[in-house]
């Protein structure tokens, strides 16, 4: 599977290689090993060094510390030596950082561009553009912290919808959600998620096991959804009319759009 078709990424602490097996057996489309927030300074030596216990059954990011951290050169080379599905970097906002761990990752690892403050979001596509960021993700709980609003949805709309729209100007894949952080209320990630897809994401990061299937069933069309993409391309070239709904170009790519997410080919 492509980094493009990831739709849940499952964060696992760096300093715990005792979880990483399960996190590979989770179902997660790819596991997040992080040695970032999740990781105290005590132990982030030990997470960098638990580098060289990654599952190679699953796909595998490493989200390393930000640029400007003690620990940032250090995470960017074990990196580099252990080779990654993809790294994931915290905080980003300039196009000079990305570059510096694009070369110093050979060109080879993808980078996964973590959206969390202000000056991200100022620079989100300039950034896109670079050449340098294979997908976006949204750190919504660092950026709502440090623009000191709320974590609700109607709060970061604005971020969320200008992150489609970078990685849309940018030839990117449409980016990946912030996580929902009760664990335990799957009505609201179930509401959380649909909120995103609405905007255009097209994964979440989750930070339980348990959230993966709520997750992937939120993003995967539904029943609904792939009937009504058949019925709209069935109806031929040109503009016609499909019930109540006038069907023109537009309208066919995003029936096309649904039913090759839903793994369906057209004849």
């Amino acid at each position: 599977m492509d980094i493009e078709d990831w739709q849940t990424l499952l964060f696992v602490p760096g300093h715990r290689n005792d979880r990483f097996e399960k996190a590979a057996r989770s179902g997660a489309h790819a596991i997040i090993i992080d040695l970032e927030d999740a990781v105290p300074a005590i132990e982030k030596v030990q997470a960098r060094s638990n580098l060289g216990a990654i599952p190679r059954s699953a796909n595998v990011v490493v989200r390393i510390n930000s640029a400007g951290t003690e620990w940032h050169a250090d995470d960017a080379s074990a990196v580099a030596e252990t080779r990654p599905d993809a790294v994931m970097l915290p905080k980003a906002y300039s196009t000079q950082e990305l570059s510096v761990l694009h070369e110093k990752l050979g060109g080879s690892v993808p980078i996964i561009a973590l959206m969390e403050t202000a000056e991200g979001f100022e620079n989100a596509r300039q950034l896109s553009r670079s050449g340098a960021i294979c997908r976006w993700a949204f750190g919504s709980v660092d950026f709502a912290a440090d623009l000191t609003c709320s974590h609700e949805p109607e709060a970061l709309s604005a971020a969320r919808q200008e992150l489609v729209l970078a990685s849309r100007l940018g030839g990117l894949p449409a980016p990946i959600d912030g996580v929902t952080l009760d664990v335990v209320d799957h009505e609201a990630l179930t509401r959380d998620a649909a909120h995103a897809k609405a905007l255009g994401f097209s994964g979440k990061l989750c930070i339980h096991p348990s959230q993966i299937p709520v997750v992937e069933t939120v993003f995967a069309p539904n029943d609904e959804e792939i009937a009504w993409a058949q019925k709209i391309l069935a109806a031929g070239d040109g503009v016609s009319k499909v019930g109540t709904t006038m069907v023109d170009r537009p309208v066919r790519k995003r029936a096309a759009d649904i039913l090759a997410r839903a793994g369906h080919r057209q004849s």
